[in-house]
């Protein structure tokens, strides 16, 4: 009988035949998952047959996030049967139900994983351990509510481990991707993917491409977590540059995005995930470090091991004092009053330039900032993470045309509408992407030198 991949990959695409050829694709070390429930007008026999009987299949209730309807559960459980004459490698029941006949008679030729989806705000997986129905895996899936839940699986999954239990348990949402991309290192034995063509099947589950990039089937017990904690940051560019230096410099280390907003909330899951390393934004970088006993503003924190002190840096500080000695001297403009702006703020006063710093709660009149005649701006408001931002004070902007030389954008993308004013105008443009990479390459070199793991 077929043995069970670590990646389990759901077919979500909205036709069969794109699905069929994602199948096809798919390594040994991915397993597609065969949604009838997405299906349900084809004939659930010939659907395994297409998949030469290698695939796990369901049937999922409307209420844990399928398509059946949960008021025809006879009707989904006999659709669901009918695949077992295409004679799949495994088959999906829910942990509850009674084993059908016609399925315990088939169990010589196909394995059963038991699922469950449990309420938001349940944690009974430990329960669930001690009391386990007939089958050869086990999935339990909860919701986080807090990003800290995610630890709250790292007890029982090893218990599973330990005692040879084939066992997955991850919680959805965005908060919840730590227990998807960490399952091997907390001793799950299997997780699940979205295609890398075709939509997530839950909130938070990740494409079959990121999990392979972050190697998480191959990671070991040992493997210690660092992350970009903030809100939003699950499309960060943290994990593509940092993790690829982890594996070059043989460091036992997974970098991942960490949603969350509150310093409270931030430094529970700290301590609930035994984090080692933290890159830290908006709007986190004052808060946190001040929660932790640090003075901010932080963007970086690292520690040896969990429990250990923490040590702090701010890496942006690095990069925008690096490319501000190679730009024109004069007064500047200083759009912005946050972390960043302060960080921005600090540079500026160390380095002896003069600078007029302008936000909603400090204004300045478009006389002041002719005035001012600043030869460069630095935008350091939130303006630019979303593509329908507008450019920050466009009549301040304007009232430098005449002086500035070059700007200095902080969002880390091309195309914000500042980085657009700036190129119309023939300025010296210092992109958001250039001040990452020059504060990351710093972030990973304190944390493959101070976190744990082997080097």
């Amino acid at each position: 009988m077929s043995p069970l991949p670590f990646h389990l990959v759901t077919l979500t695409h909205p036709e069969w035949e794109q699905a069929l050829v994602c199948a096809k694709r798919l390594g040994e070390d991915a397993l597609p998952e065969l949604r009838l429930d997405l299906f349900p007008e084809a004939d659930p026999e010939a659907l395994v047959d297409a998949l030469r009987r290698r695939c796990l299949v369901t049937c999922r209730r409307a209420s844990e996030g399928g398509r059946w309807p949960d008021e025809d559960e006879a009707g989904r459980i006999a659709h669901l049967m009918r695949a077992l004459k295409g004679r799949p490698a495994w088959m999906d029941l829910e942990w509850d139900l009674p084993i059908p006949p016609e399925l315990q008679l088939a169990r010589t030729h196909v394995r059963l994983l038991r699922s469950i989806h449990v309420q938001p705000g349940t944690f009974d997986l430990e329960a669930r351990l001690q009391a386990l129905p007939e089958g050869e895996a086990f999935k339990w899936v909860g919701w986080a509510g807090r990003l800290g839940d995610n630890g709250r699986l790292r007890k029982p999954l090893a218990w599973a481990r330990d005692h040879g239990i084939r066992l997955s348990a991850f919680l959805m949402g965005p908060k919840g991707l730590p227990s998807r991309a960490m399952q091997a290192v907390w001793g799950g034995a299997f997780t699940y993917a979205a295609p890398d063509d075709g939509p997530p099947a839950a909130p938070g589950q990740l494409p079959l491409s990121t999990l392979r990039a972050w190697r998480s089937a191959r990671l070991l017990v040992g493997h210690g977590l660092c992350g970009v904690i903030g809100d939003p940051v699950l499309h960060s560019r943290g994990p593509a540059f940092h993790n690829p230096r982890f594996q070059a410099a043989y460091k036992d280390l997974i970098y991942l995005p960490l949603a969350c907003a509150e310093a409270e909330e931030a430094v529970e899951a700290l301590q609930a995930l035994d984090v080692l390393g933290l890159s830290i934004t908006a709007p986190l970088k004052l808060s946190l470090p001040e929660a932790l006993g640090l003075k901010g503003p932080l963007n970086t924190l690292w520690r040896r091991s969990p429990g250990a002190g923490w040590q702090g840096a701010n890496t942006d500080a690095e990069a925008f004092e690096q490319s501000l000695s190679n730009l024109a001297p004069g007064p500047v403009l200083l759009l912005g009053e946050g972390g960043v702006a302060q960080t921005s703020r600090a540079v500026l006063e160390a380095a002896g330039r003069a600078f007029l710093q302008v936000s909603r709660r400090w204004p300045a009149s478009v006389e002041a900032v002719s005035a001012l005649a600043p030869v460069g701006v630095v935008q350091a408001t939130s303006l630019g993470m979303s593509p329908e931002d507008p450019a920050p004070f466009p009549e301040l902007l304007e009232a430098t045309r005449a002086s500035a030389a070059w700007a200095v954008e902080w969002i880390y993308k091309e195309d914000t509408a500042f980085a657009l004013w700036a190129r119309e105008g023939g300025l010296h443009l210092v992109p958001g992407t250039a001040l990452f990479e020059a504060q990351a390459l710093a972030q990973s070199r304190r944390f493959i030198e101070g976190c744990g793991g082997e080097g």
